[in-house]
Parts: structure tokens; C-alpha cells; sequence
């Protein structure tokens, strides 16, 4: 006769531990996407970089003999100039990013909602519980993940460097850690974290309140229903408000962390998030906050990339029927489980053997 211990042992460890499986299973469909639209990452942190007025200060006439490139002759450039691959070039800690900040974040807001928030009477989550618990997950995992987002900055910079002759700075990504954290300390891995929260509460602040206000909008007052064409055009509007409200973070974020740094780490263009600001403003005119919105928006529309909601739909449910049913009785019986075993194991190794986290 089984105990209700041995019941426990039994059960899936998506059951036995449910934060640590969302955690495991958003973080590897996060890095999927990441996958997906990394190229627009890229481009929208060159488009942030370029054209800096502060690099005048140090007598660096790059900015100003660097023509202004928009999204598209900035990608083709880049394959032009430096290769087809160095569109991912960051790519490792930009997937080491999203396993940090879409955990955390997804393992912060479900704690939220259940122990801190709750449910109304009525068993109902309010719209305004679910902004204030989004924008606090995450300025939580941006706040974790901000040494990764520093490497991936500064690695995606590299490229242009090397055109430049400027000397690289990295070897690859372990080595790009240990050389800030000899430089600045533990300290010098948090460089930018003050804009680099504020965008991450922006971003949803503005995602979840424009995507459920728009889904609602349309559902009661036109003929669509509730299906993926719906869910587009909210995912689009919603992307929109989130780009708008948080680009000019992102610029802030993406200068702060790229700018270049004295022997004890400190930065040598900008004193803070607000100097930055007032610099790019008086500049390079107000627009220049809005640098890389294009690309920033495109990303965000999450539900616009069809094959970026496939990759990511396939590769949770992918893990989700095979790591954690690795454990559960009568795994390995047949076929089938060990076909889904395989498929998630070819996910895995192609994540962390990737071929563009090292710099040639």
C-alpha cells in the first residue's frame, strides 16, 4: 500500500516544485526568442550608440565621421562590413540574460500574485494588480540580470571597434566578466542598473496595460473575438506604448553601460543616468532618446513573429513533456518520451555550444 510519501516522490517535479520548473521552462522558451530576434537587438544598440555627442569631449572623431545609418542600412552594413554571423555577435550573454531575467521575473510575479496580492472575492485579478506586480517582477529580474546585459552591450560593440582600430576589448564572454569585476569590483557589474530598471517597469507598465485595455476595446466594441488575430493587434499596440515609454531608458541604459572607463572602473563620459540624459539632450536634440525605436518595437511584438511564438510554444512544451517527466515512472517505456527526450536535449546542447559567443 502506497504512503502519501511515496505518492510525493511520484509525482512530476513540475508538481513537486512549481517555481523552479517555471523557472527552468521560461527561461530555456526565453532563450529561443532571444535566438530569433536577436539581429534586431543588435541593431537597435548600434542605432543607440552612434552619433554620441559626449565622445567629442575626448577626442574621438568617430562619432562625427560616422554617417547616420537607419535599421535597415545598419543591419546591412553589419553583414557587409563584419560578416553575416556578427548579427549575433552577444548573442551568449544575451541568452544568459533572459535565462536570468525571465526566470526571476516570472518566478517573482507568480510569488506575487499568490502571497503578497491575491485574488479579489470574486476570485478575479485586477488590472491594477497585475501592472504593480509586473513592473515590480520586473525591475526584480533586471535588477538580477544586469551584469549579462553590461557584457551584451559591450560585446555588441565589438564589431564596430575593430572597424574603427579601436583595440577589442574582450577575448569572449568569460573573459569580458572577469575583466569588469577586476576593473570596477562587483560594483562595476551593476554599471547602468538605475536606467536599466526604470526601462524594465516601463516596458511593463506599458505592455500589460495597453495589451489588456486593447484586447477588451476590441472584443466588446467590433466584430473580432477572442483569437490570435485579436491577440496580434493588442501584442502591437502594446508594443508600441512599451517602446514609447521605455526607449529613452534604453538609450541612457545602453551609453552608461558602453562608455568607456578609467583603471578603477569609473566612467569616463558620464557621471550619471540624469547627466547622460542632459548630454544626448543638448546634443543631439530630444529625438536622439528615441535612437533604435524601430527595432525595439518590432522585438516587442511578441505575437508578430510567427515563428518566434512557434520556437518558443515548441521548445516549453518540448522541455516541460521531457525534463520533467525524466523522473516519473515508466519514462522510458516506448518510443515516444525518448524521441522528446532527444529533441530537447539537440535544444540544449545548441544553446550552450552556440558557435557566436566567442569573438574572432
Amino acid at each position: 500500500m502506497s504512503t502519501p510519501d511515496d505518492a510525493e516522490s511520484l509525482s512530476p517535479l513540475a508538481q513537486r516544485w512549481p517555481r523552479a520548473s517555471k523557472f527552468l521552462l521560461s527561461g530555456c522558451a526565453a532563450t529561443v526568442a532571444e535566438l530569433a530576434t536577436f539581429p534586431l537587438d543588435l541593431t537597435k544598440t548600434r542605432l543607440q550608440i552612434q552619433g554620441e555627442a559626449a565622445l567629442a569631449r575626448l577626442g574621438d572623431g568617430a562619432a562625427e565621421s560616422a554617417p547616420y545609418r537607419g535599421m535597415v542600412r545598419t543591419a546591412l552594413g553589419i553583414v557587409q562590413e563584419e560578416g553575416f554571423l556578427k548579427l549575433w555577435q552577444g548573442v551568449t550573454p544575451a541568452i544568459y540574460r533572459h535565462i536570468v531575467y525571465s526566470g526571476g521575473r516570472m518566478v517573482t510575479y507568480e510569488h506575487l500574485r499568490e502571497v503578497v496580492f491575491g485574488k479579489s472575492e470574486d476570485k478575479h485579478y485586477p488590472l491594477w494588480k497585475s501592472v504593480i506586480g509586473g513592473m515590480m517582477a520586473g525591475v526584480v529580474g533586471q535588477f538580477l540580470a544586469n551584469p549579462t546585459d553590461l557584457v551584451k552591450v559591450q560585446m555588441q560593440m565589438e564589431g564596430k571597434r575593430k572597424l574603427e582600430g579601436k583595440p577589442l576589448r574582450f577575448r569572449g564572454v568569460h573573459h569580458a566578466f572577469a575583466k569588469i569585476l577586476a576593473e570596477g569590483g562587483i560594483r562595476g557589474l551593476w554599471a547602468g542598473w538605475v536606467p536599466n530598471i526604470q526601462r524594465a517597469a516601463l516596458v511593463n507598465m506599458g505592455d500589460l496595460t495597453t495589451y489588456d485595455t486593447v484586447k477588451h476595446y476590441l472584443v466588446l466594441n467590433t466584430p473580432l473575438e477572442d483569437n490570435i488575430v485579436t491577440h496580434g493587434l493588442s501584442s502591437l499596440c502594446s508594443g508600441l506604448v512599451a517602446s514609447i515609454l521605455g526607449t529613452p531608458a534604453d538609450v541612457i541604459k545602453s551609453r552608461i553601460m558602453n562608455q568607456p572607463r578609467d583603471k578603477q572602473g569609473r566612467g569616463l563620459l558620464y557621471k550619471s543616468s540624469t547627466d547622460c540624459l542632459i548630454q544626448a539632450v543638448q546634443g543631439e536634440g530630444f529625438l536622439s532618446l528615441y535612437k533604435g525605436f524601430l527595432p525595439s518595437w518590432l522585438r516587442m511584438v511578441k505575437l508578430g513573429f510567427s515563428c518566434l511564438c512557434f520556437c518558443f510554444y515548441c521548445t516549453y512544451i518540448t522541455f516541460r513533456l521531457s525534463i520533467f517527466s525524466l523522473f516519473t515512472p515508466g519514462f522510458w517505456h516506448g518510443s515516444a518520451p525518448k524521441s522528446w527526450f532527444f529533441l530537447s536535449f539537440l535544444f540544449l546542447f545548441s544553446f550552450t555550444s552556440n558557435p557566436f559567443g566567442r569573438l574572432k
